[in-house]
């Protein structure tokens, strides 16, 4: 029988290539995203290919009440998730003084609260079942503290912390949590951002990885039930230097491979 997974910021980047992953592998798709007609699109044209069932649902989980929303629209049709991609994201480039307070809120709200409110949602059915998997995206910015991006590195911590504490949390009762730690990654990230010309955004400073590498390696590894993943030897050395540091020590240098060149 086939499991269902539901996969948040699917339009577009990783979450896209993952939706693409999962339908390739035979998983039936819940697709979460604003853009209603690329989510469509996509839809489609994973049905034809591989022969699944896709859902599309529409929202903006910037809003408060999206994550119920749908939780409720997943019961009221009897899907139950097998597995949970909690992908969607975004960061803002800038000081925190002279940033869009509004944004910074939605920057939270998506990255973190909605993360938390679809895991909390999902979980129980999972336990109820006594198997389950969530992907977690954070990234390596979670390793160490970001002027230029403080909010984004700051959620980005949390989804760490809070996903290797419940990874062990549910030790023993088949469900498992993977998240996903990425490096600078060729996505729609970098424009939307504001930080093309910055050195980690321009890929000048590290080399950029393709959202289809990084997400058949979230996939892979989510499937395997590993609990933190770096995809790239230099990613991996960097997030442990960035740990063995003096904290003082790696916010500078986090700030320089900010700093746009």
């Amino acid at each position: 029988m086939s499991q269902t997974a539901l996969i948040t910021g699917a339009s577009a980047g990783i979450g896209y290539d993952l939706a693409k992953i999962f339908a390739k592998e035979g998983h039936n798709l819940v697709l979460v995203a604003r853009n209603q007609s690329a989510l469509e699109t996509l839809a489609e044209e994973l049905r034809v290919r591989h022969s699944i069932e896709v859902r599309v649902i529409p929202k903006d989980l910037a809003v408060a009440t999206s994550p119920d929303e749908i939780y409720s629209e997943c019961r009221r049709d009897s899907i139950h998730i097998d597995m949970l991609v909690n992908n969607a994201g975004f960061g803002t480039y800038g000081f925190v003084s002279e940033a869009d307070l509004p944004s910074l809120l939605e920057m939270l709200q998506v990255n973190v609260t909605a993360l938390t409110h679809l895991t909390k949602l999902f979980l129980q059915g999972m336990l109820e079942r006594k198997n389950g998997k969530i992907l977690n995206l954070a990234s390596t910015a979670a390793f160490q503290a970001g002027p230029l991006m403080a909010v984004y590195y700051a959620t980005k911590a949390y989804v760490l912390s809070f996903s290797e504490a419940l990874a062990n949390e549910l030790n023993g009762t088949g469900v498992t949590v993977t998240v996903l730690c990425p490096g600078p990654t060729r996505t729609s990230f970098q424009r939307r951002a504001y930080m093309e010309d910055s050195g980690l955004g321009s890929g000048k400073t590290l080399r950029m990885q393709s959202s289809e590498e990084v997400a058949r390696i979230g996939y892979e590894s989510m499937m395997k039930g590993k609990t933190v993943v770096i995809p790239g030897f230099m990613n991996r050395v960097l997030a442990v230097a960035a740990q063995l540091s003096p904290r003082k020590m790696a916010t500078s240098i986090a700030r320089k491979l900010q700093e746009k060149k």
